[in-house]
């Protein structure tokens, strides 16, 4: 289908998009990769009068080194963060998550930045973002605010990005040398996730010191294996313990029941995955 008319802008400078969604309101709509937005307006589920593309503004591209932390434009693409040594190096988890999103072309247009707004359950970057402890840099008309990414995501599609407001930057505390692995279980390939699990692990030796884990498509939001973590902590890098500690993977989880599965089909995935997860970040 073709997509109702909407005015078009391209502003050059975070102001100057402010600017834009100031004077279009509730009817302006912001144009990142356009992996999302564009099926949604050519199938006119959304009719925008408006529509202000930030793919001009170079302030909101790239990686750099912050102090003790990585911060990345929120226009940066999946493919440069995949080129990235630095993500690969401080945020490995961040990395093999998006190596798993769709296919190159997909890629090499969409962005972080649209994708943390867009807040999917399903999609592949909320679970790592939060697992790693993200701040979330949002530029409005009344300047910066950092908002945490477990308070980020707010519910189904939504998140603390308010009318008016954009996602300029995404700040990841550096976890240098930790192991990290992202498991994602789908029907055909390239698909949204059934369910998916990232996991970054500390290692003490042969001890487990320290597991962050973010659980894909088990909740209106992108979640934390908060029983897990703590069982992990201090535990041996083994089949057995980790196994013991992935069955609470699905504890205070509300995953969705649909054609691809349902609500229980779902929890024993986040089980199985996490204990893959974990164990391939711990290098066994």
């Amino acid at each position: 289908m073709i997509p109702a008319a909407f005015d078009y802008v391209a502003p050059t400078t975070v102001a100057d998009a402010l600017a834009a969604l100031a004077e279009g309101g509730d009817e302006a709509k912001v144009l990142a990769g356009g992996q999302s937005l564009l099926p949604i307006l050519r199938m006119r589920l959304n009719a925008p009068e408006s529509v202000v593309d930030l793919g001009r503004i170079e302030e909101l591209r790239g990686i750099q080194e912050e102090g003790d932390s990585l911060v990345i434009g929120a226009m940066t693409t999946y493919a440069d963060i995949l080129a990235s040594d630095l993500v690969r190096d401080h945020a490995a988890l961040l990395h093999a998550a998006i190596a798993e999103v769709a296919d190159p072309q997909i890629r090499h247009r969409g962005t972080i930045g649209g994708a943390l707004v867009h807040a999917d359950p399903a999609g592949d970057v909320g679970a790592p973002v939060l697992a790693l402890d993200a701040d979330l840099v949002i530029t409005g008309p009344d300047g910066e605010r950092t908002v945490a990414a477990a308070d980020f995501f707010e519910d189904l599609f939504t998140t603390s990005v308010g009318d008016g407001e954009l996602l300029t930057a995404i700040r990841i505390p550096k976890h240098t040398g930790w192991g990290a692995a992202y498991e994602k279980f789908v029907r055909v390939a390239h698909q949204w996730s059934i369910v998916a699990v990232g996991a970054t692990v500390r290692m003490d030796g042969e001890v487990i010191a320290e597991a962050k884990i973010g659980l894909t498509n088990m909740g209106s939001t992108p979640l934390r294996a908060n029983a897990v973590e703590a069982a992990l902590a201090g535990a041996e890098a083994t089949a057995d313990a980790v196994g013991a500690a992935a069955a609470a993977a699905a504890d205070e989880t509300t995953p969705p029941s649909d054609l691809n599965g349902d609500a229980d089909y779902r929890r024993h995935l986040a089980t199985v995955l996490t204990r893959r997860a974990v164990l391939a970040a711990a290098g066994r």
